[in-house]
């Protein structure tokens, strides 16, 4: 790639519409050879680089680009920006999300020539079998330090080097990794090869950045909201007591860290796994101790106001039917209970508030800034500021498009247009929860303010690219005296330090790096383009994670969930999945349009992405997986063959479901089906709840002789994909049958719905369904056919022949 003067002139780019910077060019030459990850901070123009490569392969090698970002206004202001910037019709380049319907993404896909999306959308589709990989010769991970564990990027990159005619990747972060074997691991997943690091003490680099003022501001707690705190705490130390009792801590302060939290859950989960009693009451009252903890920070760190929200989403949580104990508890204590009476009568400011208003007042008032963010961990706080600011400021929220309990989430458009405003100065002060930390192009900023320390490098120095890219800006974060604030302040400044460190580092090692990379990167490479043969896949699910009736939480803010993490950076973690986990579409039964029609099929129910086989099943050589939603079961083998799988937790909750019982779900795929299974998964079947061992035995009788249910059991989710994979093959294979979906939401033609009909005859199924109609043209002829007759039909003998007549003929009992 050469370099050009002022503006960029080449081919499919907008002419001088891109300013011509030597580090963009250079970062795009180097990642247009090979597998790259470019590396470079926050506000300058990492996008740039990708598109730069994008248009240099499909000019020179054709083909499509697919770039992918983790949330929907990302992957909305990537589209814009590449409409602008490239000489290529704007409606071939299309933008994936969960909003757009799956059948009209399989139409868009064949006419792209760049799609821009959210990694679990594409993961979808290729699970779903709807698009193909094949044709794509630039694919882009933006924000790829995501890409560890079972996060999306790294099926869709495994998926992309194995389909993928002529593949080349690039990876794109501003902080990659808190070390070098977390980078290598990045790189690894990606199948990297090549790292390229700009920091801002490279020259072509210092001159398109400032310095950013970073100054930590300490606010003291009243007495009121110490009183409430103290309360909570009280109960926190009795149920640690308890816990020591059972040998799992040596603690009762209620400071303890989570990492000693941690440590708690692994013993507990041990035990019970070791079918100990104990194991189960310790886990609820783990529970109980981590919704406590989480009670304590809202009152600490964020605001009277969002922990009288928290209990009252708690109450109603304990009201519920199948409430936790641990909720019940919680609510039912008398100490909780004194604390959530002083937070109710509580009507005075905390501290983090006035402190917000002052520091606006003088970036905004006094020394006449523009613009000013202000980022909080919480929707509540989020809300409660906006209400509290917009006495003296113009202020806007910033939240996910995910609905809570009492708060409304904001669509993609109200995003677009808030961000829009934002920019055009149409309001001054835009307060924000994370959504609007990774990547997104919020204009430069003359104050961030953070309300909280967030003990996370990367999110950190996301946050601070908000400010300082045009001239001087200011950060401020707000902290709560002797409080977990306190705490994070250390963790934060240790890790920005390390972190500032290892960029340096990183761009000494990169020689290291690519040659750790390069040698394990070509074995994975070829292992990628080799298939995979059912390897054990790195996820963090366990056996309770199973089951057919899940859903996901979708928001930018964490559930309450009784084994929820409380430190911030944790449960952004958690939820960073959430905000775009859109598992619960339906493609309206949409055939695949993509990928291979020939060997073995597996019909996936949409709701079982959330466990790790629909995507091993996916990446199988002869195996074709196709997502629908289904009416009963979660996985269709053949025409007669479905299977409903459960964890052995799922399996005895669904036994006390007085909503939907497992005996119902049954009941109806038995009835869709000739030959229903049910898959119990997980090793401790009879050590679940507190549930008679006899009462589960029975339920498991009931299942196979009042139902004719084939009960089997696996021990994993590895197991159980081997099971179905061996069934499918068994009955498509060896006995030549055809998968059908019964009892599907979908309206057939009428020549399906005739074929079901004769195929559901004495069990015959759909081959011979057709063949029978071909030869007497009328579902009626076919009745009302003597057995003489009948046997004149190729395929069909004595015995098949006798049992149409037997069925059709005999009276009803």
């Amino acid at each position: 790639m050469a370099t050009e003067a002022a503006g960029i002139d080449r081919p499919l780019l907008v002419d001088d519409f891109l300013q011509r910077r030597r580090y963009q060019l250079r970062l795009a030459e180097s990642a247009a050879a090979d597998h790259t990850l470019v590396c470079l901070p926050t506000g300058l123009g990492k996008t740039t680089v990708s598109l730069l490569v994008t248009a240099e392969r499909l000019d020179a090698v054709g083909g499509k680009a697919l770039f992918l970002a983790p949330t929907k206004p990302l992957v909305q202001q990537h589209a814009d920006f590449y409409r602008e910037a490239l000489s290529i019709p704007d409606d071939e380049i299309v933008v994936f999300t969960g909003d757009v319907k799956p059948d009209d993404r399989a139409a868009l896909w064949e006419d792209a020539r760049i799609a821009i999306a959210t990694p679990q959308v594409v993961e979808n589709d290729l699970v779903g079998n709807r698009i193909s990989l094949r044709e794509v010769t630039h694919c882009t991970f933006d924000e790829c330090h995501r890409a560890t564990g079972d996060y999306a990027y790294v099926y869709i990159a495994e998926r992309y080097h194995a389909d993928a005619a002529d593949p080349l990747v690039t990876g794109m972060s501003a902080s990659p990794g808190g070390d070098t074997e977390e980078i290598e691991t990045v790189c690894e997943n990606l199948g990297l090869v090549n790292v390229e690091v700009m920091t801002e003490a490279d020259a072509d680099v210092d001159e398109y950045t400032h310095d950013t003022d970073v100054q930590w501001e300490r606010v003291t707690l009243p007495d009121e909201v110490l009183e409430i705190r103290d309360a909570l705490n009280e109960v926190i130390t009795d149920r640690l007591e308890k816990l020591k009792s059972l040998g799992v801590t040596n603690t009762t302060s209620p400071d303890l860290s989570q990492r000693d939290l941690n440590e708690m859950r692994g013993k507990l989960k041990r035990m019970m796994d070791n079918d100990q009693s104990d194991g189960y009451k310790g886990m609820s009252t783990h529970a109980e101790v981590m919704k406590l903890r989480r009670a304590t920070e809202l009152v600490e760190t964020q605001s009277v106001e969002s922990v009288r929200r928290y209990f009252e989403r708690q109450r109603e949580a304990a009201r519920s039917s199948g409430a936790s104990k641990a909720s019940q508890r919680m609510v039912a204590d008398p100490k909780v209970r004194e604390a959530m009476r002083k937070a109710e009568s509580f009507d005075g400011l905390h501290p983090k508030f006035s402190k917000a208003r002052i520091l606006l007042a003088e970036t905004l008032g006094i020394n006449d800034g523009e613009r000013a963010i202000l980022f909080t961990e919480s929707r509540d706080t989020a809300e409660a500021l906006v209400e509290f600011l917009s006495a003296s400021f113009d202020v806007r929220k910033f939240v996910g498009q995910g609905d809570k309990q009492g708060s409304d989430g904001m669509s993609q458009k109200q995003q677009q247009e808030t961000l829009d405003e934002f920019k055009n100065g149409e309001f001054e002060v835009l307060v924000s929860t994370s959504v609007a930390e990774e990547g997104l192009d919020v204009p430069e900023v003359d104050l961030v303010c953070f309300y909280e320390p967030v003990p996370t490098a990367i999110r950190s120095i996301q946050r601070k690219g908000r400010t300082g890219r045009q001239a001087e800006g200011k950060v401020v974060v707000l902290m709560a005296e002797d409080t977990r604030d306190e705490a994070f302040f250390w963790i934060s400044r240790r890790r920005e330090k390390k972190m500032a460190t290892q960029l340096a580092e990183l761009k000494e090692a990169t020689d290291d790096i690519e040659e750790t990379v390069g040698d394990d990167g070509q074995a994975d490479l070829d292992a990628f383009a080799g298939g995979s043969e059912g390897e054990d896949a790195d996820t963090d699910a366990d056996d309770g994670a199973g089951g057919s009736d899940r859903g996901t939480d979708a928001g930018d803010e964490p559930a309450d969930a009784d084994a929820g993490l409380t430190d911030f950076a944790a449960e952004a973690r958690e939820t960073e999945l959430s905000d775009e986990a859109e598992t619960g579409e339906s493609n309206g039964g949409v055939v695949a349009t993509a990928g291979v029609d020939d060997g073995v099929e597996i019909v996936v129910d949409q709701r079982e992405l959330d466990s790790s086989i629909a995507k091993d099943l996916s990446t199988r050589d002869g195996l074709v997986t196709r997502l629908e939603t289904l009416a009963v079961g979660d996985y269709v083998l053949s025409d007669r063959v479905a299977v409903e799988r459960k964890s052995a937790a799922d399996f005895v909750d669904s036994m006390l479901d007085a909503d939907r019982s497992m005996f119902e779900q049954v009941g109806e795929l038995s009835r869709a089906y000739a030959r229903p299974v049910m898959v119990v998964e997980g090793t401790n079947l009879y050590g679940q709840r507190d549930i008679d061992p006899n009462a589960i035995r029975g339920a498991l009788a009931s299942l196979a002789v009042d139902f004719d249910v084939s009960v089997l059991r696996t021990e994993s989710e590895t197991d159980t994909t081997e099971l179905l994979a061996t069934i499918a093959k068994r009955e498509q294979e060896t006995r030549d049958r055809e998968v059908s979906v019964h009892g599907e939401k979908t309206t057939k033609t009428r020549a399906e719905q005739q074929e079901y009909v004769v195929s559901s005859i004495a069990d015959i199924g759909p081959v011979t369904a057709r063949t029978l109609l071909e030869h007497f043209g009328t579902v009626e002829a076919v009745m009302t056919a003597p057995e003489d007759d009948l046997l004149a039909v190729e395929g069909v003998g004595p015995v098949t022949a006798e049992r149409i007549r037997e069925v059709v003929g005999s009276e009803y009992e």
